[in-house]
């Protein structure tokens, strides 16, 4: 079996409403699982940098604007058979800030896309490493707003 190596950039994106933190989740049309925003990087320019890889997702998958929080993201890898490949992926996350837009513009590649709560989002993640990073983020987001 061949071996290819992909990568990826999206953003977990806090929006803070009435004094309620939420969270960008989107479910995937063909996977159904659900997510954060993410996608290839240079998919569309070939000299994208992960930064504008990541808001180029979140704002088609996502629907919205958000903008970068931290500029050190967190890593989620795993890796799955597509063909007569084994796919090896790495995706570069990215913490996030809600600035405009509508969940309903996302893109034909989501089924769905919307800000939940805390444990919203912990029962709805399919993926333990998403709920990690999730956790992560959330704490520095939450203690940097107190």
């Amino acid at each position: 079996m061949k071996i290819k190596y992909e990568q990826s950039a999206g953003g977990v994106v806090f929006k803070n409403e009435k004094g309620k933190i939420l969270t960008l989740i989107v479910k995937h049309s063909k996977e159904k699982h659900w997510s954060f925003p993410k996608g290839h990087i240079g998919d569309k320019d070939k000299d994208e940098d992960i930064y504008t890889a990541a808001l180029r997702e979140v704002q088609e998958e996502g629907g919205i604007k958000a903008k970068i929080i931290e500029f050190v993201p967190k890593t989620s890898k795993y890796q799955f058979k597509h063909n007569d490949y084994l796919i090896k992926k790495t995706v570069f996350y990215f913490p996030m800030e809600y600035v405009s837009g509508d969940t309903k513009n996302h893109d034909s590649e989501i089924e769905q896309a919307e800000f939940l709560n805390y444990d919203e989002v912990l029962k709805k993640l399919t993926y333990e490493n998403d709920k990690n990073i999730f956790i992560a983020f959330y704490k520095k987001y939450k203690n940097r707003k107190s």
